[in-house]
């Protein structure tokens, strides 16, 4: 059974930082890309970033370039989403997804998505 769960979300103050972890089971990194998506009350799904093991894709929405940066530990199957920087902006409910085409998780496409994790951030 494929399973993603985020988790590492919480409240922080403007400028804070924060790691989100991502934890999958049920396929393998290599074979999937990664994303990391964000839904902020009365506003519409947006991903923040992704990327593909397979190709070495990597995409980071403009909002959140040269903040966050993406890692991963294979040996657990952990994709990471590392937040500097906070804003109140960012705050979201963050989840993770797997897609096996790299470029439609841009777009909001992917085959499996995981449960999430909020991130306040307050200034």
């Amino acid at each position: 059974e494929v399973q993603l769960q985020a988790s590492g979300g919480g409240s922080v103050q403007a400028g804070g930082t924060l790691r989100l972890s991502c934890a999958a089971s049920g396929f393998g990194f290599d074979d999937f890309a990664i994303g990391w998506f964000r839904q902020a009350p009365g506003m519409r799904r947006e991903v923040v970033s992704y990327t593909s093991r397979r190709d070495g894709t990597e995409y980071y929405a403009d909002s959140v370039k040269g903040r966050f940066a993406m890692s991963s530990d294979s040996a657990k199957n952990t994709m990471y989403l590392q937040m500097k920087s906070l804003k109140p902006e960012d705050t979201a409910f963050y989840y993770c997804a797997a897609g096996r085409v790299a470029h439609r998780l841009r777009y909001g496409v992917a085959d499996y998505w995981g449960k999430g994790t909020q991130v306040t951030v307050s200034s």
